[in-house]
């Protein structure tokens, strides 16, 4: 057990030191990590993250609330459409019923999906920016407050499955509705707004039963070093370089999720098939 325990220290160390150098959550990270590596059960791999995003995010956000470098409109407008669309679909898991064949298909398929617009958004966030600034600057308030909301439902969505998407996406995201906040700020207002989310999506999966508290405490143990050292090192390291090295990593992981999904649908495709066929009154 002592080994086990070092090396979920390692690889909390590890995820904390790359969302220190790059910023992205570490959700892209580590629930994936948990389990293609470690061999948890996907439902158990999210609750447990979720919980541990939403301990290792506060302090984050403190930081910046006390930095005055949280936009609180963004925050509220993002939350005001996350967190009803997290509620809706933790019921919708708990009908799925957490154990089930399923339900561990639909987070696999979702968290690949995830990975993939965390990729994307890493890779293209400068180009959406070049290509959408002056256009979106030229919007009414209003709009602009409508359509952070539908972000906040997206967020909300895909957290509550898959435990990503309230890093690169929510801050690509905010940087395309919000062009003339200053970077600081929109990090600080993702990371604000990341707190009650994964707070609320992470306490459904409680009540689901999908919790491994000893799990969190071990990688709570690894990660925060590795954050305060990633941090340190940020400002020291190649950025474009890192983010599309993270990128290519992400996707490599959505590939691996995503073909393994597809292999075991195969044989219920085929035999579906077959027992339509069959069934056929033509069927010769």
């Amino acid at each position: 057990m002592s080994s086990i325990a070092s090396l979920y220290i390692a690889s909390g160390f590890g995820v904390g030191l790359l969302v220190g150098l790059t910023g992205v959550g570490g959700g892209s990270l580590m629930t994936p990590l948990l389990i293609l590596l470690f061999g948890i059960h996907p439902a158990t791999a999210v609750g447990t993250d979720l919980l541990y995003a939403a301990a290792t995010k506060t302090g984050g956000s403190l930081v910046h609330g006390l930095a005055r470098s949280i936009h609180w409109p963004a925050v509220l407008r993002l939350a005001s459409g996350s967190i009803p669309a997290s509620i809706l679909t933790l019921l919708v898991l708990w009908q799925l019923d957490l154990n089930s064949g399923a339900a561990r298909s639909l987070i696999n398929v979702v968290l690949s999906l995830a990975l993939v617009l965390t990729a994307t958004s890493l890779i293209f966030r400068k180009a959406l920016l070049e290509q959408f600034r002056e256009r979106l600057e030229r919007l009414e308030d209003r709009t602009i407050a409508r359509a952070t909301v539908v972000v906040g439902i997206v967020l909300g969505v895909l957290v509550s499955i898959s435990s990503v998407g309230a890093g690169a996406i929510g801050v690509t995201a905010l940087l395309l509705l919000y062009p003339r906040l200053p970077m600081a700020r929109i990090v600080g207002s993702d990371i604000a707004h990341a707190v009650p989310l994964t707070l609320v999506a992470g306490i459904g999966h409680w009540a689901m039963g999908a919790i491994d508290w000893q799990l969190m405490g071990v990688l709570l143990a690894g990660s925060l070093p590795g954050i305060i050292l990633g941090s340190y090192c940020a400002t020291r390291v190649p950025e474009t370089a890192l983010r599309l090295l993270l990128a290519a990593t992400l996707l490599l992981v959505a590939g691996k999720l995503g073909s393994e999904e597809w292999h075991k649908a195969l044989p219920e495709i085929a035999a579906s098939t077959q027992d339509t066929s069959t069934q056929d009154p033509g069927h010769r």
